[in-house]
């Protein structure tokens, strides 16, 4: 029971046409609804309505993210519990977002806003539930990646906002960073039995790092960098390998400044899995770890 999984990243562009072009065409997510001001996305193994929502604004960055719960029950539960956390929690409405029930919004303690929400729209995958093929049709634009997996969001008390995150919704750790004070630089929180569903950084309150869409495996990730490259695509990092994590992965830019990332690999953390500690003069081969060092465009650079 509680938080079961990431649902759906909502972001700002100043430029919807080029942003629904960029994640249709060259990310190879498809369109499922375009509207005047807003476009929603998803991709081709996913069965949601949508997992990526852009909304046009002048300014670019996070609108939101909404994480799905395991039963309708937990949003009751929930609500309670970030009430007496000291959250000031919206219910919206059944009808009020595209593509979903009745939610819960709120502000976590570093800024962003969040949603909690249990009933979504069940539009299918690609492929279909009779007798299906293990694969999309060769003739998907771009990358195409089967399914929306993570993101990474900065706090400046990281440490507060792990133990919101563990103790008012019930996240596990599955590694951190830890400078030589034992504070905590950097924390990687899991549901759904992943090495992480969303991580937090040391950086400003409500900016967005990055978001990221999950690969089937490493081949995958070569042939997104050709795409990448064969687009024009500002790649940030990669191709390369976490050492946080053990995943493989490339990010890189969309064409409004929003970092995306495409990732594999990793482990399945049992249930009684340790968290896995790095120390800040490890950070650099904890991020990359063949390279074992970081660009300060990575570090600083956010939305």
């Amino acid at each position: 029971m509680g938080v079961l999984r990431l649902a759906h990243v909502d972001v700002r562009t100043p430029d919807l046409d080029l942003s629904t072009a960029y994640y249709s065409e060259v990310l190879g997510l498809s369109v499922v609804r375009r509207d005047d001001d807003v476009a929603y996305l998803k991709c081709w193994d996913e069965e949601d309505h949508h997992s990526l929502r852009l909304r046009y604004d002048s300014r670019i960055g996070l609108d939101s993210f909404t994480f799905r719960v395991e039963a309708e029950d937990d949003l009751h539960d929930l609500e309670k519990k970030l009430e007496a956390y000291g959250c000031a929690v919206r219910r919206v409405s059944r009808g009020e977002a595209v593509g979903q029930g009745e939610s819960i919004r709120f502000e976590i303690p570093s800024g962003q806003t969040m949603e909690l929400v249990w009933e979504l729209e069940k539009t299918g995958n690609l492929l279909g539930k009779l007798n299906p093929a293990p694969m999309p049709p060769p003739t998907l634009p771009g990358i195409a990646p089967p399914r929306l997996d993570h993101m990474l969001i900065n706090a400046e008390e990281v440490g507060e906002s792990y133990a919101f995150f563990r103790d008012v919704l019930g996240f596990r750790m599955t590694e951190q960073v830890l400078d030589a004070n034992n504070h905590q630089l950097g924390v990687w929180l899991e549901r759904s039995h992943s090495p992480h569903d969303i991580a937090i950084v040391n950086g400003p309150n409500g900016a967005m790092h990055h978001f990221a869409f999950w690969l089937d495996d490493w081949d995958h990730v070569r042939k997104a960098a050709d795409i990448l490259a064969y687009n024009g695509v500002q790649i940030d990092q990669g191709p390369t390998r976490h050492g946080v994590t053990r995943g493989n992965t490339i990010y890189f830019f969309d064409p409004l400044g929003i970092r995306n990332e495409v990732f594999t690999g990793g482990y399945s953390p049992d249930p009684d899995f340790p968290a896995i500690t790095w120390t800040e003069d490890q950070f650099g081969r904890g991020l990359f770890y063949y390279e074992n060092v970081v660009a300060q465009r990575f570090l600083r650079f956010h939305t």
